[in-house]
């Protein structure tokens, strides 16, 4: 499931908030902290199926509204902050859409039984042999 990179990207909202952190005087006046802001719901981009999809795998990232919340201050820039942000975002979305596929359990060889059953049988008897003998 594929979708457009540049009209999601469009979708998105973004806020400039101050970083946390020490700094000087530069830093209480500054906002270079971004966080984007996404609605899984009203987006046009994504079709129901890879929202629905978005929604299971996001289920813990996403707020009540079905809103997709991220922050970056890892730089002093704002335009850095936003671009790393916007890479994240795109790298979760796209890791949300892979449906894995459904394993198929494989039937264990009898081989494999019959040699965890005769270790089983070793190991038993190597303990017993370790018991003081009855002596009636």
């Amino acid at each position: 499931m594929m979708f457009d990179e540049e009209a999601l990207i469009k979708e998105l909202n973004f806020k400039a908030i101050r970083s946390s952190g020490s700094g000087g005087q530069h830093v209480n006046k500054v906002a270079s902290k971004v966080e984007l802001l996404f609605d899984v719901k009203a987006s046009l981009v994504l079709d129901e199926a890879q929202k629905l999809l978005l929604q299971e795998n996001l289920q813990s990232r996403l707020t009540k509204e079905r809103l997709l919340i991220m922050q970056c201050g890892e730089s002093r820039s704002q335009h850095k902050n936003k671009a790393i942000v916007i890479q994240r975002f795109l790298e979760l979305v796209k890791s949300s859409l892979v449906e894995e596929k459904e394993r198929i359990p494989t039937k264990i060889p009898k081989v494999v039984i019959r040699k965890r059953l005769k270790n089983k049988r070793y190991q038993s008897e190597k303990k017993a042999n370790r018991k003081k003998p009855d002596v009636d």
